[in-house]
């Protein structure tokens, strides 16, 4: 597979009057197109600042970040997508101008562009709520209008930071499921940050499990399921569970 993003002895501190707090040390991953990775660890490791870092959002203090092979802080992110823990919808606009606003912003809305978003809401069933305000929709139904938000600037990655724990657990299953396979169905490569180790086992293809602060990759793990099974029911088969043993044994063996 093609490499998409590369990570090479990635380290970052953050600085204050009172001095210099290491966020991440060390941090050396490849993600291949069509990959969906998950980063899991203890809070405060640096897991967000790890996605700033890969959005070019954030320099490396050391090493370097390649996509497609050139450094990504000079490149420039316009190929990224970044999806928050909130939707942040504008309730001024229906969602039809909510999630074309990343190309009208950008001077980009040609009709083929419009044509693609709008069969995108047609897809994944929000076309009949396209002339509605954000408040009017649940809070699955806002999270999956922020993705074809995002996706409709055409992003080569996406990026996803805990982009569903501000939904109850229901819905968050829910939208997991939705998201999970709409991002396969899109053929997108993605990575999400997370707290949740059964997200992680149920939407990856590796999980990527980072130390505490500061933090440096403790293991990379495969998680192998048949391609045809959605998130959700990957949730129902025996190797899940020994995939999230496996995890919460890699974060706990150390505490």
């Amino acid at each position: 597979m093609e490499k998409l993003l590369e990570l090479q002895s990635v380290g970052y501190s953050y600085h204050t009057p009172q001095g210099e707090t290491p966020a991440l040390i060390n941090i050396n991953f490849t993600v291949c197109q069509g990959e969906f990775v998950a980063i899991v660890g203890p809070s405060g490791c640096g897991k967000s600042t790890l996605l700033s870092l890969s959005s070019g959002l954030l320099e490396p203090e050391h090493g370097s970040i390649l996509l497609y092979g050139q450094k990504l802080f000079h490149k420039g992110s316009g190929t990224i997508g970044y999806m928050l823990q909130h939707d942040h919808l504008f309730e001024w606009r229906t969602i039809e101008q909510n999630v074309l606003l990343g190309p009208e912003i950008q001077k980009k809305l040609t009709n083929d562009r419009r044509e693609s978003v709008l069969n995108m809401l047609k897809t994944y069933g929000l076309y009949k709520f396209k002339d509605a305000r954000p408040s009017q929709l649940s809070g699955g139904m806002r999270q999956r209008a922020a993705l074809i938000r995002t996706l409709a600037l055409e992003p080569k990655l996406l990026l996803l930071d805990e982009p569903f724990s501000a939904l109850d657990y229901q819905t968050r299953l829910m939208v997991g499921d939705d998201i999970g396979s709409i991002i396969r169905k899109e053929q997108k490569t993605a990575i999400l940050v997370t707290h949740d180790l059964s997200e992680a086992v149920s939407l990856a293809n590796r999980v990527i499990v980072l130390t505490k602060r500061p933090g440096t990759i403790k293991n990379i793990i495969s998680i192998e399921f048949p391609e045809h099974l959605s998130p959700l029911e990957r949730r129902n088969t025996p190797e899940f569970k020994d995939y999230f043993n496996l995890l919460w044994k890699e974060m706990n063996e150390n505490e």
